[in-house]
């Protein structure tokens, strides 16, 4: 353990965590966290953060100190990377430091701090499984999700009959920043975020654990308020950009069914990842003032706006967002209203563009009926083996997120295509058999890549459930008439 500490100490001394200053301080932190009587310098080889934070956790385990599950191993190892952590003021300090010579410099710092500290768990996320594959709309994007570990039943017993708190009120606020965590809560005591002024309002810069695509990052409201989208939203958004140049920046939508996992708590999610949806073709173009107004080729219904004047872009944002909460179209399905509920809303995408401002404002429909009771506008029953959550703005760009347990289930469905195995044998591929019987009749030389294209094409087919207006001629029509009639474009 005495190397150990001392490896971990130079980790942080050559990754900028801590200065040579603060060397006694984190080893008596260390010291103390695993209470040890002893310990000296010593001259030591470098040694990956993840070997050195695996032995720790044995020895934790060893000594009685937590059981050997992934949560208590997740709360430890937190604690531990904190002895070695700079404290929230330098982040922001250094942060702000950066960001006078080069915004740039400023996130890479932050988020290379992210990633050595552990607060992005890489080793887990470098285990998603990613591809891309071309479709009619574009090169798509997949990915399975395994960086978040799933609990064993002891811990979700254990989990179950923990003392619930309302603090801190959710895992998007401010007060998670040192947050110890518990069963049913992540440690976050690594966690550290950049105080934002969005064009008057305080907003916070994080980014998220399980990183989705490069630098993904959360912009957070520091008050704990629900999700609301009005011209505020999109100005907030245009600030960002403003700040953040290199980066896109978008919000989920503010209404259940088409909005994201967390409507609860106001934010929006960043980052440096060119998505599938910034190729999409162009099916017409109309000018309003000097705003070129793109309708895209796109599974989802989605108006790309493009100005060198923000406040023209805003403008006009708002403009098809307000007609849109109240525009109906019965024969497509789309009710604005119903007892004074309402259904429609957009998903909004902000960057900057060869010097331009450019938004995408995706149009969304949340209204159920008998037929789809989880949503007209939502992936259908038919695909829910495959993805069965909502739509946000994440997958609306064309990156989907999709399940861990595919991992295990593709593999199985190919083994039975390949004859290897008896598809009956394996009880939790029945939400398959309907789509395993089609794969049967498909031929193909490669099974990894003919099963990699059939996925694509079963998310692309969500992604057309989730569109308001289908890219077929009665729904271009509906599309057209909305943007000539509705908005008056």
């Amino acid at each position: 353990m005495n190397t150990k500490i001392n490896q971990l100490l130079e980790y942080a001394l050559k990754n900028g965590m801590i200065e040579k200053y603060d060397y006694d301080y984190s080893a008596n932190l260390l010291i103390d966290l695993f209470g040890i009587q002893e310990f000296k310098r010593e001259e030591v080889e470098d040694c990956s953060i993840y070997e050195i934070l695996d032995f720790m956790l044995d020895y934790a385990v060893e000594k009685g100190m937590i059981h050997n599950t992934v949560t208590e191993k997740d709360l430890l190892d937190t604690r531990i990377m904190n002895c070695v952590m700079p404290r929230p003021s330098e982040v922001v300090h250094t942060f702000k430091s950066l960001y006078s010579l080069n915004p740039k410099d400023a996130t890479d710092y932050f988020y290379k701090l992210s990633i050595d500290s552990n607060y992005i768990r890489k080793s887990r996320i470098d285990k998603n499984i990613s591809f891309a594959h071309f479709c009619k709309y574009g090169d798509i994007q997949i990915t399975i999700n395994l960086s978040k570990p799933e609990k064993d039943p002891k811990e979700i017993a254990k989990a179950k009959n923990a003392v619930s708190t309302s603090y801190p009120a959710c895992l998007l606020c401010k007060e998670n920043v040192g947050f110890a965590g518990n069963l049913n809560h992540p440690a976050r005591q690594t966690h550290r975020i950049i105080p934002l002024d969005l064009n008057g309002h305080t907003y916070n810069l994080q980014y998220s654990p399980y990183v989705y695509y490069n630098e993904h990052c959360i912009v957070f409201n520091s008050e704990h308020t629900p999700m609301k989208m009005d011209r505020t939203t999109f100005e907030h958004l245009f600030a960002f950009i403003d700040k953040f140049p290199h980066y896109m920046i978008g919000s989920n939508a503010d209404l259940p069914i088409v909005g994201g996992s967390i409507l609860s708590h106001d934010h929006y999610q960043g980052g440096r990842h060119h998505f599938p949806m910034e190729d999409a073709k162009v099916v017409k173009s109309y000018t309003y003032k000097d705003v070129q107004v793109d309708m895209l080729y796109w599974p989802l219904s989605t108006l790309r706006l493009t100005s060198e004047s923000k406040e023209n872009v805003l403008d006009l944002a708002t403009k098809i967002f307000e007609t849109w909460c109240t525009y109906s179209d019965e024969s497509l399905d789309i009710i604005a209203n119903e007892s004074g509920v309402r259904h429609n809303t957009v998903t909004p995408i902000v960057r900057k563009k060869d010097g331009k401002y450019q938004m995408d404002v995706v149009l969304r429909n949340n209204r159920t009926t008998e037929e789809y009771p989880l949503g007209i506008f939502h992936p259908h029953a038919e695909h829910h083996h495959i993805k069965k959550e909502n739509i946000g703005l994440i997958e609306v760009m064309g990156l989907a997120i999709l399940p861990a347990r595919l991992k295990t289930e593709l593999e199985q469905i190919k083994l039975c295509l390949s004859g290897k195995a008896d598809f009956d044998s394996y009880p939790e591929l029945e939400k398959h058999k309907d789509w395993y019987e089609y794969l049967k009749t498909c031929s193909y030389t490669n099974v990894d890549t003919f099963m990699e294209m059939e996925v694509t094409k079963k998310f692309v087919s969500v992604l057309e459930n989730a569109g308001v207006y289908k890219m077929d001629d009665e729904g271009m029509d509906g599309f057209s008439r909305f943007v000539k009639t509705g908005v008056s474009i």
